[in-house]
């Protein structure tokens, strides 16, 4: 019997807003098949698609809205959602069921509202043009880039969260910012008053202005700097620029013309179930007030789109029950935490208070009138102690009998909750809705490392600030249920790759027999530890690969120093630095190619691909590449293998630094350097990035100041945007930097480990890595860029070698006994040169050039 199939047409569903929120509800609703039930179009009144509203100070670091893009660019369109950028809704006409914009009407039967907040702007007098910027937007940001040009001071009114975030931009823009609050303290909803004092010192030992208690009476023409903000009390600041963040207002225009139902302090009243005063209009995010309160994080925003996600798509429908507010934030280089009743406004609640004034350390718990139960804290200068008072605040859990141990200074750090104390309703990932009960469901599927925990239930893939905490719980329950989390190499070494390589380091360790002998078992090796092992031995002493003590360590493309493809022929690929040749050098590719005939393909790393050259011409081939000037690109290793670059300042107007000169000097310092995985490196000229630097393992991005560092990218089946690192380096400090994010890669990466599955198993995560890197914490910094120095003079290219010793030359011939050719490779002509013939092709034979015996 056939199936019986929906007939029903589909509805059509119109969510208003591509904000993060409007954005998660579309992802939600795809996730769940929504789509066969509704034709869904999505208006947003901005041009870019969806981005992170969360980093957006990333904007001013060399981040570009591609970079901040939330999601997949063609997720849309797979699913048959219509996305309209650049079209607002102006109106909503409830009793026709359409929206109004600028190009037509568009009929609904369903409307859900994600229209978010605005800046709100005090009416002060002589506030125009420059003096009347906000930070919301990408276009926003624009036209305070723009303001910038020429300024040298800048100022932000609101010291609260986004505020001290666009003082931070301000900053990065290389104007000296100032912060004016009109509360007595900076983050006066978070932070208490030792708190809020905490904060300010360590902002303005950042060189940040800050003038708290202040309001702004009106901004006239200055003496010094374009305008001059005059204060109650005669007091003044003359600046050249000025930032609003003085808090949001929901966005609820739409909701009031159209009649919905709206709070006495604005947004759109909803129900449990995000259902405005109207049933077939709901709200969500920003724009929404529930029980009277409006949500302005990100968290809170994402559970409503879930809840109205799962009702559409016919699931059972799940409540709205409000939001923790907790934040965990680093603003400006400094941590700052607030959790539940930070101000201790429940009756009856006590307070523990550790203040450390000469660090600008402060932190505060607060506990129940009984001592039992944490009702709230805040953190400033270490948020270590976050994840467990919050753990302890959300879930009920018991104080210790001394509750002031859970923020005095420990010798062994911050105190720690064992993911056994969390029960299954612990929020482990508050962005996505993740609870220690999901991460439990996704072990028992058969989730057996945290990479596919995070794929699949979305956890630390927000703010990252769970990383920590995820990985405790996960290797918790994989031992609870006896997985045993074994990071034995293999059955020859019970060591993690991270520990042989300091074996062979601290011991001198040259040879896998020496290694097997020592801390191995058996005599021979495996396919796993042999090449892992001689990737280790390259990384530290840098030997050629061909030596006969490494040789039987290599998989068949080092064995051979070249790819193998699919017909048992070889790629050939010499080294093009930055991808600049010379035209005499082009020729003499050209010359072997044709010689060799060759199929010639320009690679998307700006390097020539030869393919299709026999075992025994290998030798010939590269002796006539080193002759005119060429090194083995190392296409065939677990290595350096490109940095591109576009041709910056020396040619582009937009270009502000030279990066092809930098992409020579790192690739030339890194040629040949062996790590777990291959490295691809890029350099760009601009923030315009045509060098795609945002995508490579370690990418580099011209500013009018130098270089900023984006580090653990990459492309391929899992893409993974960089993430800045650093800002405005100057040459030296680029290098250094680079040096010691790689040797502590190479030192501490598993087996075949990328450097963006490293950076996300890194406990820590990158903040961790910037304080190993920038801070030097772990005093490693001149041992690891010594380490790298042994390695850069011990280079030498490894063809160049191979070719001096008649014994390894041995090595490249089909036959043992003769030189021939293998008669069993076949080649077909197409578009002007060869390739491998395939089943059904009229084989045409080709000539190969052959060696006499």
């Amino acid at each position: 019997m056939n199936a019986l199939v929906n007939l029903r047409p589909r509805q059509k569903l119109i969510v208003v807003g591509n904000g993060m929120v409007g954005h998660h509800c579309v992802e939600q609703l795809i996730e769940r098949n929504a789509v066969d039930r509704y034709e869904i179009h999505v208006f947003g009144e901005e041009r870019q698609r969806a981005y992170d509203r969360v980093h957006l100070s990333e904007y001013f670091g060399g981040s570009c809205a591609e970079t901040l893009a939330l999601g997949d660019a063609q997720l849309y369109g797979k699913h048959g959602v219509t996305l309209h950028l650049g079209q607002p809704v102006i109106e909503i006409d409830r009793q026709a069921r359409e929206v109004v914009t600028t190009t037509g009407r568009h009929a609904y039967d369903v409307l859900v509202l994600a229209t978010g907040s605005f800046p709100f702007v005090p009416p002060i007098p002589g506030c125009e043009g420059n003096a009347r910027l906000v930070y919301r937007t990408l276009d926003d940001l624009d036209a305070i880039r723009a303001a910038a040009v020429g300024a040298r001071r800048g100022v932000v009114v609101g010291g609260g969260l986004l505020g001290l975030e666009a003082a931070n931009a301000l900053k990065s823009l290389g104007l000296e910012a100032h912060v004016v609050e009109f509360a007595p303290r900076l983050m006066p909803v978070q932070l208490d008053a030792d708190g809020g004092a905490a904060l300010r010192a360590r902002i303005e030992a950042l060189g940040v202005g800050v003038h708290t208690s202040r309001a702004t009476q009106n901004v006239e023409a200055g003496e010094t700097h374009r305008y001059r903000m005059n204060f109650d009390g005669g007091e003044f600041l003359e600046t050249d620029l000025i930032v609003f963040s003085a808090g949001i207002r929901p966005q609820d225009a739409l909701g009031r013309a159209c009649g919905l139902e709206i709070a006495a302090r604005g947004g759109i009243v909803i129900d449990p179930h995000c259902r405005s005063s109207d049933p077939a209009v709901y709200a969500i995010g920003e724009c929404a007030s529930w029980n009277g309160s409006i949500f302005g994080l990100v968290a809170p925003g994402y559970s409503m789109a879930r809840n109205v996600a799962c009702e559409l798509a016919g699931e059972a429908p799940v409540a709205f029950s409000g939001a923790d507010m907790s934040t965990k934030l680093k603003l400006l280089g400094v941590d700052v935490g607030s959790i539940g009743d930070a101000h201790a406004s429940t009756p009856g609640a006590k307070s523990y208070r550790f203040i450390d004034e000469a660090n600008a350390s402060y932190r505060r718990l607060v506990v129940d009138a009984t001592g039992t139960q944490v009702l709230g804290a805040v953190l400033v200068g270490d948020n270590s102690y976050y994840d467990t008072l919050l753990q302890y605040a959300q879930n009920g859990i018991a104080l210790p009998a001394d509750p002031s141990t859970l923020i005095l200074p420990l010798s062994d750090g911050a105190p720690v909750l064992g993911a056994d104390a969390l029960p299954d309703t612990a929020m482990i990932c508050s962005c996505h809705n993740v609870s220690k009960g999901a991460i439990c469901s996704a072990v028992d599927g058969g989730c057996g490392d945290l990479s596919a925990l995070k794929s699949q239930t979305k956890a630390c893939t927000g703010c990252g600030g769970c990383a920590a905490l995820l990985k405790q719980v996960f290797e918790h329950e994989l031992t609870a249920r006896g997985v045993s989390v074994d990071k034995s190499l293999c059955e020859h070494f019970a060591y993690t790759r991270a520990e042989l390589y300091a074996l062979a380091r601290v011991e001198g360790i040259a040879s896998f027999e020496d290694m097997l002998a020592r801390h191995g078992r058996g005599a021979v090796g495996c396919d796993v530890c042999k090449p892992t092992v001689g990737n280790i031995l390259a990384s530290c002493w840098n030997q050629p690969i061909m030596d006969p003590s490494l040789v039987p360590l290599q998989d068949t493309n080092d064995t051979f120093m070249a790819n193998m493809q699919k017909n048992g022929t070889y790629s050939v690929v010499p080294r093009i630095p930055g991808g600049e040749i010379t035209p005499d050098k082009l020729i003499a590719i050209g010359v072997v190619a044709k010689k060799y005939d060759l199929y010639t393909k320009i690679t998307g790393g700006q390097r020539i691909d030869l393919f299709g050259a026999q075992l025994h011409e290998l030798p010939e081939i590269w002796s006539e590449l080193i002759e005119a000037g060429f090194e083995t690109g190392h296409a065939y290793g677990k290595s350096t293998r490109t940095v591109k670059s576009c041709v910056g300042s020396t040619w582009c107007r937009y270009g502000v630094q030279d990066s092809v000169a930098m992409a020579l000097r790192i690739e030339d310092r890194y040629k040949g350097l062996r790590s777990p995985h291959k490295l691809k490196f890029a350099v760009s000229g601009c923030t315009r990035e045509c060098a795609e630097a945002q995508s490579k393992d370690i990418g580099v991005i011209a500013t009018e100041k130098g270089w900023n560092l984006y580090v653990c990218g990459n492309g391929g089946m899992r893409p993974r945007h960089a993430e800045l690192f650093a800002i405005d380096l100057n040459d030296e400090q680029l290098i250094r930097y680079i040096d010691r994010i790689l040797m502590f890669y190479i030192r501490t990466a598993d087996k075949l480990q990328r450097t963006s599955v490293w950076r996300e198993n890194l406990e820590g995560g990158l903040e961790f890595l910037k304080q190993v890197v920038l801070e030097d914490s772990l005093g490693l910094g001149a041992e690891l860029e010594a380490q790298m120095q042994r390695v850069v003079d011990h280079y030498e290219c490894e063809w160049a070698n191979a070719l001096k010793d008649p014994e390894k030359l041995k090595r490249f011939r089909t036959f043992v006994n003769d030189k021939r050719a293998d008669p069993g490779v076949q080649f077909v002509k197409e578009r002007g040169q060869r390739r491998p013939a395939q089943a059904g092709d009229a084989l045409v034979m080709i000539p190969v050039v052959e060696e006499v015996v």
